[in-house]
């Protein structure tokens, strides 16, 4: 009795632990240049799933999310505009609600149009920060909720590239972008384009 008790119990709790990390993080390998120049192709992430358990995604997070044209390929993008916001792209600006963003974390301003629309509910409109160059809500989808997946988190691999991938919550006004520290709430992203 008491070497399955020695047994036994090591592995049922080794497989809880198992299980409560595969619910409540995920791994993921970024491919592409949609996120750069934050996140760069080849780079591994880990994506906190845990938070948004209780909450939902915000402006300015950075998720993983299964796309909503491929359900077997997993994109990582930049939360823009929330369900009932209003979002336009013009003259190399983006704007939610009629107001500018001021979004020092991208490559380049985008080189397009995206005509006025607001999202639906339980949708949001996610970009790339590599604008130019970014598969996303700008080709005319936005994401439904159930296909987000987590808040990218952590850059952690290679090891030399180790770093907390930054929130950039836009502020009441929308005018400013300021980086949101890191919480345990945080989740990470996968891949781009």
């Amino acid at each position: 009795m008491r070497v399955i008790r020695d047994i036994l119990i090591p592995i049922i709790a080794a497989l809880a632990i198992f299980f409560l990390l595969q619910v409540t993080i995920g791994s993921f390998k970024v491919y592409g240049s949609s996120m750069m120049p934050n996140i760069h192709d080849g780079e591994y992430i880990i994506v906190s799933k845990a938070s948004y358990f209780f909450n939902n995604p915000d402006h300015g997070e950075v998720v993983v999310l299964h796309s909503p044209r491929n359900s077997k390929s997993d994109l990582i993008k930049r939360i823009i505009a929330t369900p009932g916001d209003i979002v336009e792209i013009k003259n190399g600006t983006v704007f939610i609600n009629d107001t500018p963003l001021n979004e020092p974390y991208i490559a380049e301003p985008p080189k397009y149009i995206y005509p006025e629309h607001e999202i639906p509910a339980n949708n949001y409109f996610v970009l790339g920060d590599n604008r130019n160059n970014s598969s996303d809500s700008h080709k005319g989808w936005t994401v439904p909720r159930e296909n987000i997946v987590g808040k990218a988190w952590v850059v952690y691999w290679p090891p030399q590239n180790w770093r907390v991938i930054e929130t950039y919550a836009f502020n009441s006004t929308g005018q400013l972008a300021e980086i949101d520290k890191f919480s345990l709430s945080a989740t990470t992203p996968c891949p781009t384009k």
